[in-house]
């Protein structure tokens, strides 16, 4: 399921930097993010697509606790993750 939204600011949490994905990398590929990923089942769960500062695909997990926003996970970005994100489309809110 694709689903539009719109990321203003996060923290970073440690988990978020397991692979070794930079702090900057992170919020490239969220401002620059080719499409979101939710299911109904994790409402509070978002996943992101987008390129880094050189433009590899990552994933960017973010989880939304009340007004706060973490991102709980990045890395490169998975077959499986882009495929269901499918071609560009849409104007993300």
């Amino acid at each position: 399921m694709l689903v539009a939204t719109s990321v203003v600011a996060v923290e970073i949490l440690a988990s978020a930097r397991k692979h070794g994905i930079s702090d900057d990398d992170i919020d490239h590929a969220i401002d620059h993010a080719l499409g979101w990923i939710s299911h109904p089942d994790q409402p509070d769960f978002t996943m992101l697509v987008g390129p880094d500062r050189r433009a590899a695909l990552l994933e960017v997990g973010v989880l939304q606790a009340g007004e706060q926003e973490y991102v709980i996970h990045a890395m490169q970005a998975r077959r499986k993750y882009l495929k269901l994100i499918g071609p560009p489309g849409g104007d993300p809110r």
